[in-house]
């Protein structure tokens, strides 16, 4: 079974040039903010960077520092677990059969026989999809 969380995520936009990411993520590393989860991709020719911090005042302190931009904080699903065999599908057809549609995921699995993934709704289908994911409280 999986362990579901809703957790914070920032975001920031940056040209889309070889080392933006690798400037920024190297400075949060020298101020020691851990991340449990990043993501970068291209939009509107620039790139979007996405931040999963382990803690938030940590982490907007640090980007505060630096001078990044952020938007946020958000709120994303955090899922963990052992990985089996069809493991997202089961947690997509829960979202599937709560009617809510699934924005944007991101998955992973390890060698340690571990999975994660991000995962994120539309604000208006948070509190249905924490239900549905078993979050409780159901707070976003």
């Amino acid at each position: 079974m999986e362990t579901v969380r809703i957790v914070d995520y920032y975001y920031t936009m940056v040209p889309d040039k070889s080392g933006e990411a690798l400037r920024i993520l190297k400075d949060l590393k020298d101020l020691g903010v851990n991340l449990h989860a990043f993501s970068g991709f291209p939009a509107a020719r620039k790139s979007q960077l996405d931040f999963v911090p382990h803690d938030s005042h940590q982490f907007a302190t640090a980007a505060k520092m630096l001078k990044v931009k952020l938007k946020g904080p958000k709120k994303v699903f955090l899922i963990e677990g052992d990985d089996r065999t069809g493991a997202l599908f089961d947690v997509l057809g829960r979202l599937g059969s709560a009617k809510v549609n699934v924005t944007a995921v991101d998955a992973v699995s390890t060698s340690g026989g571990r999975w994660a993934a991000i995962l994120w709704v539309k604000q208006r289908d948070g509190k249905k999809a924490a239900q549905a994911l078993g979050v409780t409280p159901p707070v976003l």
